[in-house]
């Protein structure tokens, strides 16, 4: 995607045996700054502290940390090491799991001198097969605002997304956004609610800056407005990301799109949900009871952090000392209220027997 005209990955190295470099999310909107990942900690530090953020970007992130902890030991015991403390970094999204277990899969039954290079071939790999399933997701994508525009006589397709499912969750294009993106990019006229998402405001802060760099229509509301806007005809389509799709079709996504699929499937809104093969988890059936849904700490509710008039980032805050604070990460829609998934393979049903129509390898293996 574009930064001032300039196009930008989340992720890079300059070869094998490099550090990785990340954009440093926690520092949007206000700085633009890079992060350096030296060391397996580093690379494990950007995920749990959210310097780095998305399903997709962690699992890539993750085949990285292992590329970096394997370039002085590149043993068995190091690589399982590294797997575990990397895993142990965030519950919820699956993409983590699938890319150490890829990782663990290429490179055990290689010797420990081939591993280092073979490390960092993987992980770019994996980063690449990133940026095209994004790309065909927008491609796939592309057809349903096609279709809301010609409905609309070539009005501005208005489309409410949540939270940051955009170029910044991934490597490049983004799950939600890759629609958005390539029907901009193709004249298609279209306008984007963002969402703010408390308590990170991840869609504040990351999704409007990258459309509004990318030159994309956008306003940013409150949490709570998309009912309303819903209510009054204002939104044509929803189209969120996925942290983890079931077997069936529920949705794991940022804390909010619960709502925002109740709302959507009460007011005839299509609710779309851009879901990357690997964020779809084929052992698990029921989202809602097997799904393990991330507590974050207090102080993400109780304090924010801003840019002043005078222009310092400051960080204040905004709840009585004392209160307690329940912090909930995620929430899971279930597939009854999912108008369809948004794939690299096609628009699918969230139901079992469309996810297994499309993904039949993906069946009994997970």
């Amino acid at each position: 995607m574009r930064v001032d005209g300039e196009h930008k990955r989340t992720i890079w190295t300059a070869g094998i045996g490099e550090s990785v470099h990340v954009i440093d999310q926690v520092r949007l909107p206000h700085a633009f700054e890079v992060l350096t990942l030296e060391t397996l900690g580093d690379a494990a530090r950007a995920i749990k502290d959210m310097h780095v953020r998305g399903a997709p970007l962690i699992g890539v992130t993750a085949a990285y940390g292992v590329a970096l902890a394997l370039r002085d030991d590149a043993s068995d015991e190091a690589l399982a090491q590294a797997c575990a403390m990397l895993l142990a970094t965030r519950p919820t999204a699956v993409n983590l799991a699938w890319a150490l277990d890829e990782m663990k899969r290429h490179l055990l039954p290689l010797a420990d001198h081939q591993r280092k290079a073979a490390a960092y071939a993987k992980a770019e790999k994996l980063a690449e097969q990133d940026v095209e399933l994004c790309r065909s997701i927008g491609e796939h994508g592309l057809d349903l605002i096609r279709a809301a525009a010609a409905a609309k006589n070539g009005a501005p397709v208005n489309i409410l997304t949540h939270c940051n499912a955009g170029w910044l969750a991934t490597v490049d294009w983004g799950t939600a956004t890759a629609p958005i993106y390539t029907a901009h990019d193709a004249g298609v006229p279209v306008h984007v609610f963002v969402d703010e998402t408390r308590p990170r405001n991840q869609g504040a802060s990351l999704t409007a800056w990258e459309l509004g760099k990318h030159g994309v229509p956008h306003t940013v509301v409150v949490d709570n407005v998309g009912g309303h806007l819903m209510q009054h005809g204002l939104v044509d389509l929803v189209i969120v990301g996925t942290d983890r799709t079931t077997a069936t079709g529920d949705v794991c996504n940022k804390i909010g799109t619960y709502l925002k699929a109740l709302a959507a499937h009460a007011h005839n809104v299509p609710f779309y949900v851009a879901a990357p093969s690997p964020s779809i988890d084929f052992t698990i059936s029921d989202g809602v009871a097997e799904i393990p849904i991330e507590q974050r700490g207090a102080e993400e509710v109780t304090h924010m952090s801003g840019l002043t008039d005078e222009g310092r980032i400051a960080r204040i805050q905004v709840t009585p000392p004392g209160s307690p604070v329940l912090n909930y990460a995620f929430d899971v829609t279930p597939a009854a209220l999912v108008t369809g998934l948004i794939t690299e393979r096609g628009v699918i049903p969230a139901t079992k027997a469309g996810l297994a129509r499309a993904f039949p390898e993906r069946v009994h293996h997970g």
